[in-house]
């Protein structure tokens, strides 16, 4: 899970089966409830229904928990962080990283951060795309620490550079 609506979802499905729970975070749900065999099977189909998939397997988990933990700190904290991806992770998810990220890459094909720089330029796109924010605010918000290294990424990753990538949605825009 990755958004409000997720949440909200899940909770609405764990209330037409009339389970209770005590917290529905982004990737995990507590149920106080035990739950059958039939309401598992009516849940997973429910949340398959939204596009969503309910997770019974550790490896799964602990790699969603870590995509979560990416996410919600590119997306959703706009401070900068004080350490580094590595203990960051290590710290929000009680693991050795070593550990997260052989499992990360056994699982996904591809490295904790690979996944962190590819999900940092999409919302560095995002914010572009809104034209709301200088790119130095941009650098800012996304935990890059400045203007230059962002640009240098950015045009690695996409071929662009920010500027050129942001006269693109313009030009778009104006052929439409």
């Amino acid at each position: 899970m990755v958004c409000i609506r997720c949440k909200m979802i899940v909770k609405s499905e764990l209330e037409k089966l009339e389970l209770h729970y005590t917290t529905v975070e982004l990737g995990e749900a507590e149920i106080t409830d035990k739950i059958s065999k039939d309401q598992l099977d009516t849940l997973k189909v429910a949340l398959k229904m939204t596009g969503l998939e309910l997770m019974d397997d550790w490896k799964n988990i602990l790699v969603e928990k870590i995509k979560t933990a990416i996410i919600e700190l590119i997306y959703y904290n706009d401070e900068q962080i004080k350490i580094n991806l590595s203990d960051y992770l290590s710290e929000k998810l009680n693991h050795n990283y070593t550990y997260l990220s052989n499992l990360f890459s056994e699982v996904k094909g591809t490295t904790i951060e690979q996944f962190y720089l590819e999900n940092k330029i999409e919302r560095v796109k995002e914010l572009l795309a809104y034209d709301e924010l200088s790119l130095t605010e941009i650098a800012w918000k996304v935990h890059y620490n400045s203007v230059a290294h962002l640009s240098n990424q950015f045009r690695k990753m996409t071929g662009l550079t920010p500027s050129h990538f942001k006269n693109l949605k313009h030009k778009r825009r104006a052929t439409l």
